[in-house]
């Protein structure tokens, strides 16, 4: 496999470009090509929250969770209200098996969408 070609495709065209290429690669459900072309972008522009997400819920929907977590602790250390983000940061702790970890992000997420549980 000529590696030098693969990375030169997925990091190939403007901003914008790979952004569109990595969001087709995700919703035809192709999570490992886009997280290829996502984690480019995410580095030239890591300030960015969509693409960074977008990498993180590739990275999930790919079973590399370790992955995903290290995007998703990096969006809610510069945004700590960003909901989606916890809620995902909580399913993917609780896809691990960490639990208690878990919970906490979950709960924050409820609180910011106003979903309470009844007590």
């Amino acid at each position: 496999m000529d590696t030098t070609y693969d990375t030169e495709y997925y990091a190939h065209g403007t901003p914008a470009e790979r952004w569109e290429r990595g969001r087709l690669f995700f919703d035809a459900k192709e999570y490992t090509a886009a997280a290829r072309v996502l984690a480019g972008l995410v580095e030239e522009v890591p300030e960015q929250t969509g693409p960074r997400l977008l990498l993180a819920r590739a990275y999930y929907h790919s079973a590399q969770l370790g992955r995903a977590e290290t995007e998703l602790r990096a969006i809610v250390e510069r945004d700590p209200v960003e909901q989606y983000a916890r809620l995902m940061l909580g399913r993917t702790l609780e896809r691990q098996g960490r639990h208690a970890e878990a919970g906490p992000h979950l709960r924050i997420a409820a609180a910011l969408t106003g979903d309470f549980e009844e007590a």
